[in-house]
């Protein structure tokens, strides 16, 4: 595991709170060199403690506001259906998220669409037609009352 400085701690925070800004900016903001931030941003990258960098999108914006938490049971948990599924959730542009976890249900999926029409013809035509899922609870989001991507370190 890569040991983080105090330092690496404040310029990742700058980055995931604006990673357009330049080297330049991040320097003053720390008191370094542009060298010296340059070499420890390339660092965080290729340590993969930076992964990648994205646009954030407003889903309003892209008529994708309706957000749906959705529960899924396969029927059996054996290693080929859990692979399958996987495999093959990843290949819906709907989900954003999928997580495996523990409890009742053996996976969580978010989910952005236009509607619940748009999101009845995704359960009915994409989601459901994956062999193995034994049922499916949905809930649907009200309000989305915090949203972050930024990771406190």
């Amino acid at each position: 595991m890569l040991k983080l400085d105090q330092i690496d701690a404040q310029l990742l925070s700058l980055l995931q709170g604006d990673c357009k800004r330049t080297t330049a900016y991040y320097a003053s903001q720390l008191n370094l060199s542009n060298t010296a931030v340059y070499e420890r941003i390339k660092r965080l990258e290729k340590t993969a403690v930076i992964q990648d960098y994205v646009a954030l999108i407003d889903k309003k914006k892209v008529n994708k506001a309706f957000t749906v938490l959705c529960h899924v049971k396969l029927i059996q948990h054996i290693k080929e259906f859990v692979l399958k599924f996987e495999r093959e959730v990843q290949q819906l542009d709907e989900v954003v998220e999928c997580f495996h976890i523990s409890g009742d249900y053996d996976y969580i999926l978010k989910i952005h669409v236009r509607d619940m029409e748009a999101y009845r013809e995704f359960m009915v035509a994409k989601l459901t037609a994956i062999n193995n899922i034994g049922s499916t609870q949905s809930s649907f989001v009200i309000n989305e009352v915090k949203h972050t991507t930024a990771i406190r370190i």
